[in-house]
């Protein structure tokens, strides 16, 4: 598949970062198929051709917004832990990572759903930016389990499984706000303390574990 065109000197006015901002908003929204490159050059306010010069195709700009998109999010997970402390702290920490993201930028998790329904390709080009942040999650999992500190299960079962429900409750946000229902802070904190509890119970921990 023809590589996108680099950015820099050739690209002054950020048109390669508004296509791809744009393109993130209707694929995590309306979704990949329903999106057109027509649609998008209208929303830009640029001709057809001019996204066509820097993404040759839809499929090609759909692989440079995985790549951002999911760049950027393992970025902020990885962030997240820098200062979390050990134990059920750092779970806490990703939850809250991810939730933010939901309720500050909707359109990125919208996206990794519409990747997740669309499959292969698309998902083993997403998966493999996040296989380092899985295999950490992995490594941590088995060696708390070992400690006798979480419930000995298989690891990545269990990661498959707080992925969908995260994944679930952040894009939630989205949901609601399509079909003009505003989410309020207090509902929110409802759902974060009663996603925490699921997850505890499901891993078998602690909360100061």
């Amino acid at each position: 598949m023809t590589a996108t065109k680099p950015t820099g000197e050739d690209d002054r006015s950020g048109t390669t970062d508004r296509i791809l901002d744009a393109a993130v908003r209707s694929f995590g929204s309306r979704g990949f198929e329903a999106t057109s490159l027509d649609d998008l050059a209208r929303e830009l306010g640029v001709t057809k051709q001019t996204i066509l010069y820097w993404f040759p195709s839809k499929a090609v700009l759909l692989d440079a917004v995985i790549d951002r998109t999911a760049a950027d999010l393992a970025a902020a997970l990885e962030g997240s832990l820098e200062h979390a402390g050990p134990g059920w702290d750092r779970i806490r920490s990703l939850v809250d990572a991810v939730l933010r993201i939901g309720l500050r930028q909707p359109e990125v998790l919208g996206l990794v759903r519409e990747v997740s329904r669309l499959g292969p390709p698309a998902t083993d080009r997403m998966t493999a930016v996040f296989d380092p942040l899985v295999e950490r999650a992995r490594v941590f999992l088995e060696a708390e389990m070992a400690a006798g500190r979480m419930r000995p299960t298989d690891a990545r079962l269990l990661l498959m499984s707080a992925y969908s429900t995260v994944l679930g409750m952040a894009t939630e946000v989205d949901v609601l706000r399509a079909v003009g229902e505003e989410p309020t802070i207090a509902s929110l904190r409802r759902r974060r303390r009663e996603l925490l509890r699921f997850l505890r119970s499901a891993l078998g921990m602690d909360e100061d574990g």
